[in-house]
């Protein structure tokens, strides 16, 4: 363990080079690449959360919305601040570099440190593996770099690609809200998945 003057320290890094290389892999692996959000994506985003096929999968209210104000939300949802455990990124496909989606941890306040995750993927990305790469790399920046305890998601227990993703990334199915979602005259039931830091670490990441 390094020492100071004789004094122990619990630092790992011994190099520089070891802090860059933490910092080339934490946002970003073989395929995507999480960035800071620009208007010029809201204008992507807008049309993909307002489409009825994709919205009825993870909106509890279908309800197309204006461009500005589809525009201002995912502005709100891209305020970084470290402090209280939230982030919002744009996603992008690292070969094409090509924005699929978005993906955000809110709520991750001290002392509990227990952060929501969402994450929306454009139509056109959907089954390549692109948004259960970008939750496990939005939940190593919840962890490494925000110090949260725990990330935690709803979804509807329809679907069935999300759960699939989720589960993929580490998450743990916890519970079950019943009748939650009200579509097509139908009440549905919605799911509660979590993970928790020390699990998100056993597995070597």
């Amino acid at each position: 363990m390094p020492s100071i003057d004789g004094m122990e320290t619990n630092c790992e890094w011994s190099t520089g080079q070891q802090a860059q290389d933490y910092g080339t892999t934490l946002l970003e692996d073989d395929a995507v690449v999480l960035r800071e959000s620009e208007p010029e994506d809201f204008e992507v985003l807008a049309p993909w959360w307002n489409d009825p096929r994709w919205a009825v999968l993870q909106q509890r209210v279908i309800k197309p919305r204006p461009s500005q104000h589809l525009a201002d939300m995912f502005a709100s949802w891209c305020v970084n601040r470290p402090e209280s455990g939230e982030a919002g990124f744009s996603i992008f496909e690292k070969a094409t570099g090509a924005l699929v989606g978005h993906v955000t941890l809110y709520g991750g306040t001290l002392p509990h440190r227990a952060a929501d995750l969402s994450i929306m993927i454009g139509p056109e990305y959907v089954d390549k593996g692109l948004g259960t790469r970008a939750v496990k790399l939005m939940c190593g920046y919840g962890f490494k770099e925000l110090g949260l305890h725990r990330v935690a998601l709803k979804v509807a227990a329809f679907n069935s690609r999300a759960k699939r993703a989720y589960e993929k990334s580490g998450f743990i199915l916890e519970g079950r809200e019943r009748g939650a979602y009200f579509h097509d005259g139908k009440f549905h039931d919605q799911l509660v998945y979590g993970l928790l830091a020390d699990e998100y670490f056993s597995t070597g990441a």
